[in-house]
């Protein structure tokens, strides 16, 4: 789920100023300059108010674009000339104020054109993000890999619209795979290590037919990345990602497989209740090495019951907290919301409904990026 690659201020605006499909960004300046005129017409000749016709190329210099605010400026200055010259000689504003008037509607054409050139840049970088967004989180088919699947993302930096969470499934020669981690820092270093850790697990994933072989392939690849950035003499090459790493066999269609690289254990919702997995005692992904350990983590089988999802979220969910500083009880509030709505098991409510508690319990304001992965067989 995500927004369109487009500046929101920019859209809600062009939104705001268009009736029937055309735009009316015309008309506030028009009305400002009507309301100029007839104020000055029925006032005495010491209240004149002919040269707040200044601020109508200004106004339209803010909604308009850099045509529509040069025919305000070209039409304010004659309209001011009219108007005064309308006054006897002795109640005229004169030449100041006409100098005045044009400065005022140069400056407010140049100024509509920065802006105009500001929007571009941005829907260009919404663009470019919205781009990156999509290779990265790739669009998942319904029933992708035999699976009922949903995702949600939201991303902390409303501006840059991705970060260093990231999920997929991988249908494969042995079944199906999924993977839901979260990168540990921010910015584009933490989307550099998410596009590397998903590129080996969409290959390793769909070829390798030992879930514990595709562990140890992204716990290199991330050891790789570590020591590419060294060479390149970045500083952030000590990154590593927490992460969940499931498989659906094919040949065992009730099991499920789950590696755990030191990520919140996932959810087990079911129209009778909702458990935990065990923790996972693993290290995150790109710390094995550093820990001396000879492997990944070890695979976990367990059962699904028909009806069951598997529930992943990342710290976005776990660690928002409300106005007193109190977590989101994830647990308890899924158990909450299946006692009352066996349905809630279904993925794309229960990731609905993960996604509206943890806005409301936060008030809206994300301290970190948050997924929400929901996954069950068909």
């Amino acid at each position: 789920m995500s927004g369109a690659g487009r500046d929101p201020d920019a859209l809600r605006r062009q939104q705001l100023l268009r009736v029937g499909g055309r735009s009316v960004a015309w008309v506030p300046p028009l009305l400002v300059l009507v309301t100029i005129l007839l104020v000055d017409w029925y006032t005495s000749g010491e209240f004149r108010t002919v040269s707040w016709i200044v601020l109508v190329p200004g106004i339209a210099a803010a909604i308009c674009g850099v045509r529509g605010t040069a025919v305000f400026a070209v039409l304010g200055l004659a309209t001011y000339a009219l108007a005064d010259h309308a006054w006897p000689r002795q109640y005229q504003t004169g030449l100041p104020d006409f100098i005045l008037v044009g400065v005022g509607g140069v400056l407010a054409v140049l100024a509509c054109a920065v802006r105009v050139r500001g929007e571009r840049r941005m829907l260009h970088m919404r663009d470019v993000a919205e781009t990156t967004r999509r290779t990265l989180l790739r669009p998942l088919p319904p029933g992708w890999g035999g699976l009922d699947h949903a995702a949600v993302y939201l991303a902390a930096d409303a501006v840059a619209r991705v970060g260093g969470d990231f999920y997929d499934i991988q249908p494969g020669l042995h079944g199906t795979r999924a993977l839901v981690g979260d990168v540990q820092g921010k910015g584009l270093g933490a989307v550099e290590a998410a596009a590397a850790l998903l590129g080996t697990f969409r290959e390793a994933g769909y070829h390798e037919p030992d879930l514990a072989t595709v562990a140890a392939r992204l716990e290199i690849r991330m050891l790789r990345h570590g020591r590419h950035l060294a060479a390149l003499g970045r500083e952030d090459v000590d990154r590593f990602a927490t992460a969940v790493l499931l498989s659906f066999p094919a040949a065992d269609p009730g099991t499920v497989e789950v590696v755990n690289f030191g990520h919140e254990p996932p959810l087990v919702v079911g129209p009778s209740g909702v458990r935990s997995l065990p923790p996972g005692h693993g290290l995150p992904v790109g710390l094995g090495e550093l820990a001396g350990m000879d492997g990944p983590p070890p695979t976990i089988r367990i059962t699904l019951a028909p009806g069951e999802t598997l529930l992943v979220v990342t710290d976005g969910v776990t660690e928002a907290r409300d106005s007193a500083g109190v977590f989101y009880p994830l647990k308890s509030r899924v158990a909450e919301g299946v006692s009352a709505d066996p349905r809630l098991a279904d993925p794309d409510r229960l990731v609905a409904y993960v996604r509206d508690g943890t806005l409301a319990h936060c008030g809206g304001h994300l301290a970190d990026d948050t997924t929400i992965f929901a996954v069950r067989r068909s």
